[in-house]
C-alpha cells in the first residue's frame, strides 16, 4: 500500500524527489526528499513525537558530524525522518508546517544536493530503525512535463554543479515541473544513481532530450550504460526532480566546469563514456 503526500503539504518545499538519492528506499520510490527554503525543516506530516535519535553518517568534509532520526507517529503509519537536527521531543505533537528543527547538512548525500528532509513511512509494527522496509510513496500533485532539446546556457555554477537556464518554468509558484519523458516526469539521478523513475506514467523507454536514457518497469527506470556529456566532457550526471519556480537543468558533479554564460549541449554517450 503507496502512502501519498497531498499537495498542501509539497507546496511548502520549492522541490521534491522521490528517486534522486543513493539511499535504498529510494530506488523503489519508498521514500521522498523535501527541499524546504531557509535553514529551518517545516513539518510534512501532523502527530505526535515517537522518538528523536542521531545516528552516524559518512564523514565528509563538507557534512556534520552526525545525523538525525525523527519518528512521528501519524495516527495511520510511523513517519521517518532524516537530516533535521531536532527542535522537538518526543511526546511533543506536530501539526503540518510546524518548525521540527534545523537542516543538516549530512554526510549521507553528495556534495552538490541541497539541504532537505527526508521522509518514508512505516507501518506501526515495523521496524522503524532500519534502512529499507519503507512503505511507496506518492505525491498528490499533478506534474508538468517540460520538453528540452539539451542545449542551454549556464546561469548559475558552484564547485560541483552547474544550473542550465532551459527549460523554463512556465508559471513559477503555480505548480511543479519537471523534465518530460513519455507521458510522464523523469527523477532521479542520471545516471549516477542506480535507479531512476518516471512519474506519471507506467513503462516504456526513457529519453532525456530525445535520447534514450533508460528503460521503465512501472514508475522505476534501470538507467542504460551511459555518460552524460556537457560540450563534449563527461560530467557525473543529471540531477532530475520536481519543481515548484525553478525548471533549469542541474548538471552535477566534482569533474563540472562551467562558467556562467557558457552555452552548453548536453548529449549522451552509449557504453559507460
Amino acid at each position: 500500500m503507496a502512502v501519498t503526500v497531498p499537495e498542501r503539504v509539497l507546496r511548502q518545499y520549492y522541490r521534491f524527489s522521490l528517486y534522486n538519492s543513493p539511499f535504498a528506499a529510494h530506488d523503489d520510490g519508498c521514500a521522498i526528499d523535501l527541499y524546504p527554503e531557509g535553514e529551518r525543516a517545516p513539518s510534512p506530516v501532523a502527530g505526535e513525537v515517537l522518538e528523536t535519535k542521531a545516528v552516524r553518517a559518512p564523514p565528509k568534509a563538507y557534512a556534520a558530524e552526525a545525523d538525525y532520526l525523527i519518528l512521528v507517529d501519524t495516527g495511520d503509519y510511523v513517519a521517518r525522518l532524516l537530516h533535521v537536527k531536532p527542535g522537538v521531543d518526543a511526546g511533543d505533537r506536530v501539526a503540518v508546517g510546524d518548525d521540527l528543527g534545523e537542516l543538516v547538512r549530512a554526510g549521507f548525500f553528495a556534495p552538490w544536493v541541497p539541504n532537505h528532509v527526508h521522509l518514508g513511512f512505516r507501518n506501526e509494527g515495523a521496524n522503524h530503525y532500519r534502512a529499507a522496509g519503507s512503505l511507496p510513496v506518492e505525491v498528490g500533485v499533478d506534474i508538468e512535463g517540460l520538453a528540452w532539446d539539451g542545449t542551454g546556457t549556464v546561469t548559475e555554477a558552484g564547485e560541483t554543479w552547474a544550473r542550465l537556464d532551459s527549460p523554463t518554468h512556465p508559471a513559477p509558484g503555480e505548480r511543479f515541473v519537471g523534465l518530460a519523458a513519455n507521458g510522464g516526469v523523469l527523477d532521479g539521478g542520471l545516471p549516477h544513481y542506480e535507479w531512476g523513475g518516471l512519474l506519471g506514467d507506467d513503462g516504456g523507454i526513457a529519453r532525456l532530450a530525445g535520447q534514450r536514457v533508460g528503460v521503465a518497469e512501472g514508475r522505476a527506470v534501470a538507467w542504460d550504460d551511459i555518460a552524460v556529456l556537457a560540450n563534449g566532457d563527461p560530467v557525473t550526471g543529471v540531477a532530475l526532480f520536481c519543481s515548484r519556480d525553478e525548471a533549469g537543468v542541474k548538471l552535477v558533479g566534482e569533474d563540472v566546469d562551467l562558467a556562467v554564460g557558457e552555452r552548453v549541449e548536453v548529449t549522451v554517450s552509449r557504453g559507460g563514456a
